[in-house]
């Protein structure tokens, strides 16, 4: 079950890596994970009013904190605390805070689960504590430098911060160290995904050359990978080189998988009744 939510968590990423070229939150991520997790709905029917969402939810978050009370390490629970709290979030019943302890807890729970991990971090985030987000994140990089969502993560909450020159400077360190990292755990270092995730940096600060090399670098050595593809022809349409930029986004549909056809073609400025690729 964790393994299905990195696989899905992952591809998230991803695709916000190259799509989102001036910076995207990991935040939805909250809901979706435990919606996907196989904890049941936080409602036994979407179409309740919300009074009556309100006080399932309420019996809900009441039932889950009976059982940790006497299992206060129960993951079950916890995942099903924050997800009944979390539909109360969504009411506006409760705030983003109420998740925190139970994330806290999951975490020393699973200490090499990194999904509660980024969890808790992003929710810290939301919630303005910066500082608890980014201890959180180096918590995780201290022991695995190339987790691509801590990485992902961090880099997103510098920029938020208007620190983009720190950003860089963590991916270009995690490039320097990649490849004795990768002899010594092989798949350790995603180097295309950070190079991708610098391209874009280097963009979203207007430094279009540097990233467009670093795209062309990926896509010479990585050429069934649509991301870097897509990365580019991006940064030509932002410079309104349109022309340049069409074949690049109907090859990176061609190669993307389908789930992400329509979006690609969205931002190539097709009309979705005539893509650039089926």
């Amino acid at each position: 079950m964790a393994e299905k939510r990195r696989r899905w968590m992952l591809n998230l990423v991803l695709i916000i890596a190259v799509i989102g070229l001036v910076g995207s939150s990991l935040i939805p991520v909250i809901d979706s994970v435990f919606r996907q997790s196989g904890v049941p709905s936080a409602t036994s029917s979407a179409l309740q009013a919300p009074e009556s969402q309100k006080a399932e939810l309420e019996s809900q978050v009441k039932g889950y904190e009976l059982v940790l009370q006497r299992e206060p390490d129960n993951p079950a629970a916890l995942e099903g605390l924050i997800r009944a709290r979390k539909g109360l979030i969504d009411l506006g019943a409760a705030k983003v805070e109420t998740i925190i302890p139970p994330l806290e807890r999951l975490v020393k729970v699973n200490p090499n689960d990194t999904v509660y991990a980024i969890l808790l971090a992003q929710a810290k985030q939301y919630t303005k504590d910066f500082e608890g987000a980014a201890q959180v994140y180096r918590n995780i990089l201290t022991t695995k430098p190339g987790d691509t969502y801590a990485l992902k993560g961090m880099v997103d909450l510098l920029l938020a911060q208007n620190r983009p020159e720190q950003a860089i400077g963590l991916l270009q360190d995690t490039l320097k160290t990649a490849n004795s990292a990768n002899q010594t755990q092989p798949g350790s270092v995603d180097v295309p995904f950070i190079q991708i995730e610098l391209g874009r940096i280097y963009a979203s600060q207007k430094r279009y050359e540097e990233s467009i090399a670093l795209f062309d670098e990926v896509i010479k050595t990585n050429k069934q990978d649509f991301r870097p593809i897509l990365g580019k022809a991006l940064v030509l349409k932002e410079q309104g080189k349109v022309d340049i930029a069409k074949p690049l986004f109907a090859s990176a549909a061609n190669l993307a998988p389908a789930q992400y056809k329509d979006e690609i073609n969205k931002l190539a400025g097709n009309d979705p009744a005539i893509p650039v690729a089926s």
